[in-house]
């Protein structure tokens, strides 16, 4: 059964928040920093972010042992200006082992039995570049259980080095610190009430263990294959992992599409290494796993990888259901050398459906056409956007980015935008306006890279109830265009969302950033029109929310701004337009900073 978690300990440290007046913590707050919510806040917080099968538990919020501690950054501190661990932990907040006898002892507080865990943690880097391998140790009520294996060799990338991103002396600023590592339960599940212990004994022997959560579930059995389809085992594919399944999979979907069938892959690990001359196409047919945890597509890319495309293409009359897809990517790069690659590219005019999905150590999930549909489906560890809705940057029929929805979705730990909304004209500025596009109740969680919500141009545009936790480089929601050739923003509503952290160490960003088209761009004279209403923006370590470049209307109406490390409300230098501010709440500001400062009055009026 899925859940919508409400215990802030499933993102933040801290206690529940369920009515107005209850406690709501900032990243890295103490006890004595909590915040009453307002009724209106409390009901945005009740309603935000996605429906999950599985509890997170924070590992800040557990109890420390041998000596190990909690690093954390919050509202007020130092505005950062570089990656950390702490930026990139969800909460701002991580638990550091790096002595023996060091642990972190967390509950089982989902409620029921967990036979997974996924662990979200960072290890050091081997000293050239490359990641080093190291377990460490898991204790169920105090007694040993089994060793977790980690890995930092899809990790700690090295932004702008000379060589290549992987290489730590070639004067790059590292980033990218975390993995989140799935783990089966060896024995029995942890039941309700129990206790999981994470500890750096003996043999754990990498230097350091920087823990940031644990997710607990209870996954259910594999099932049997449905009626009127076709297994890929039935043409050839391995579920066992030994040899490549690559055309046996595509030979099935093109079976099950000649035969009116849909396509099983049962439970199993399929290795997808083969340099066939395009990627796997789903187009036209329902594939369906055994459950994101029960059947993996592994993209095995030959690295470096030579521009070989992995992506899985999805087309109209497409549906994609319960399987994960995860792959040995090493950096960031679009059939690149790094081995990254789309996790599926989906067009079509005639509509699609990603539902119950995993995606891992991919690119984005790059959604465009008419009338597609992405839920109940979850990315980690990308070295893109999460779910990015789009026009496919092309004018084609079966790329327009119309009416297209992204909803529950639990994205954590991506290289770019979480969830994105992106309108571009092309170099001729004659690409088709993206429009009616929905990003509906969804969570993202410590993006390593750009923004936890984005909409870059468009018409149409609803992004309502989602939540954003902690946002590293950028700001937690993003309101412009697309650099030089983004189409304008038209309309778009921004309602209900729950927006915690943002204002990272990119140049100056802030909780919420509000833009416009540069002079350099296709519309230069082009307004970015917004509507903000009932949104909980919180714990900024800049300002709450900022409007700059120039040319904005923005009506802002019962938002809540809480506690930003600078101004609730600032409008930049420059700024032309109008902001129609009405029952908007700025609270808990620190000295010296104001609810609203307008540093463009002459040019951008500002009523209600």
């Amino acid at each position: 059964m899925h859940r919508r978690v409400r215990r802030v300990s499933t993102w933040l440290s801290g206690t529940a928040v369920l009515a107005a007046g209850a406690l709501f913590f900032l990243p890295g707050a103490e006890e004595g920093d909590a915040l009453p919510l307002t009724e209106a806040g409390a009901a945005a917080v009740a309603a935000a972010g996605a429906t999950t099968p599985f509890v997170t538990v924070e590992a800040e919020s557990g109890t420390l042992g041998g000596g190990a501690a909690v690093r954390s950054v919050k509202p007020g501190d130092p505005a950062p200006t570089k990656a950390t661990l702490e930026t990139e932990a969800s909460g701002y907040s991580l638990v550091e082992l790096n002595a023996t006898g060091e642990s972190v002892t967390l509950p089982n507080s989902s409620g029921k039995s967990a036979n997974t865990l996924v662990v979200r943690a960072s290890i050091p880097d081997a000293p050239k570049g490359g990641g080093i391998t190291a377990s460490l140790n898991l204790y169920v009520n105090g007694t040993f259980r089994q060793a977790i294996s980690l890995s930092s060799a899809q990790a700690w990338n090295y932004r702008e080095a000379t060589t290549n991103p992987d290489d730590p002396s070639a004067g790059g600023m590292p980033y990218r610190f975390y993995n989140e590592f799935p783990v089966w339960v060896t024995g029995a599940a942890i039941a309700p009430g129990s206790t999981l212990m994470l500890k750096k004994d003996a043999a754990n022997t990498a230097a350091v263990y920087d823990i940031d959560s644990v997710d607990l579930e209870n996954v259910g059995a594999a099932p049997a294959q449905p009626a009127n389809s076709v297994s890929v085992v039935s043409h050839g594919a391995d579920p066992n992992f030994s040899k490549d399944s690559t055309v046996a999979i595509q030979d099935a979907v093109n079976a099950a599409r000649q035969q009116n069938k849909s396509v099983w892959i049962p439970k199993g690990k399929y290795l997808t290494n083969s340099l066939v001359s395009k990627p796997l196409d789903f187009t036209g047919v329902k594939v369906q796993g055994a459950g994101m945890w029960h059947t993996t597509l592994y993209r095995k890319v030959p690295l470096p990888a030579n521009s070989w495309r992995s992506q899985i293409l999805v087309g109209s009359g497409t549906t994609v259901t319960d399987l994960q897809v995860d792959a040995n990517a090493i950096w960031r790069g679009i059939g690149g050398t790094g081995g990254s690659d789309y996790g599926f590219n989906a067009s079509g005019a005639g509509g699609w459906l990603l539902d119950r999905i995993w995606t891992r150590h991919i690119d984005a999930n790059w959604l465009s056409g008419t009338g597609g549909i992405a839920r109940n489906s979850r990315t980690a560890d990308t070295y893109g956007d999460g779910f990015n809705i789009n026009n496919g940057n092309t004018k084609n029929p079966d790329k327009l980015g119309l009416n297209i929805t992204v909803q529950n979705n639990f994205a954590r730990g991506t290289g770019d935008d979480s969830y994105a909304v992106y309108s571009d004209a092309g170099a001729a500025g004659t690409n088709g306006q993206l429009s009616g596009a929905k990003i509906l109740n969804n969570t993202a969680v410590a993006p390593w890279w750009a923004n936890g919500l984005r909409i870059a141009g468009g018409r149409d545009i609803e992004m309502r109830n989602n939540l954003v936790n902690s946002v590293s480089s950028n700001s937690a929601l993003d309101v412009a265009v697309f650099g030089d050739t983004g189409h304008p923003l038209e309309s778009a509503t921004v309602s209900g969302n729950v927006l915690i952290g943002g204002g990272g160490w990119n140049g100056v960003r802030h909780g919420v950033r509000i833009g416009s088209p540069s002079a350099t761009s296709l519309f230069p004279n082009a307004y970015t029109n917004a509507t903000l209403t009932d949104n909980v923006i919180r714990g900024s370590l800049r300002a709450g929310l900022q409007i700059d470049r120039k040319n904005v209307n923005a009506v802002l109406r019962n938002n809540t701004i809480d506690g930003p490390a600078l101004h609730g409300i600032w409008v930049n230098t420059g700024v032309t337009g109008t902001g129609t501010f009405t029952g908007n709440t700025v609270r808990n500001l620190r000295p010296g900073q104001v609810a609203t400062r307008n540093d463009s009055a002459s040019t951008f009026k500002i009523t209600g």
